[in-house]
């Protein structure tokens, strides 16, 4: 049975920073590109950052490049998500999911809330 299991979120103000977890059971981040999504009120879901242990590659959408980090833990089975100078427009649920290919996860777990204040 996998599961994922998303944590850390808050309210924060403009600035601020937070760290996501999300912990995983049933499978091995090792194996799989993990990554994370989030969906602001009446927005549609988009990708935010994944990373591949595998092929060692991460990837970031522009609109957080430079300011989230993403990053695991083997010995955990999690995977992280270092948000710095956060912005209002970062406001969402974010959701971290498995699969093979980014983008394209196969297991999701519940979302974190994420506030934002200006």
């Amino acid at each position: 049975d996998v599961q994922l299991q998303a944590s850390g979120g808050g309210w924060v103000q403009a600035g601020g920073s937070l760290r996501l977890s999300c912990t995983i059971s049933g499978i091995s981040v090792d194996d799989y590109v993990i990554g994370w999504s989030r969906q602001a009120p009446g927005k549609e879901r988009e990708g935010v950052s994944s990373i591949s242990i595998a092929e060692r590659q991460t990837y970031y959408e522009p609109f957080v490049k430079g300011r989230f980090t993403i990053s695991s833990d083997s010995a955990k089975n999690t995977v992280y998500l270092q948000m710095n100078r956060l912005k209002p427009e970062d406001t969402a649920v974010y959701y971290c999911g498995a699969g093979h290919y980014r983008d394209d996860y196969d297991y999701w777990g519940p979302g974190t809330q994420v506030t934002v204040s200006s």
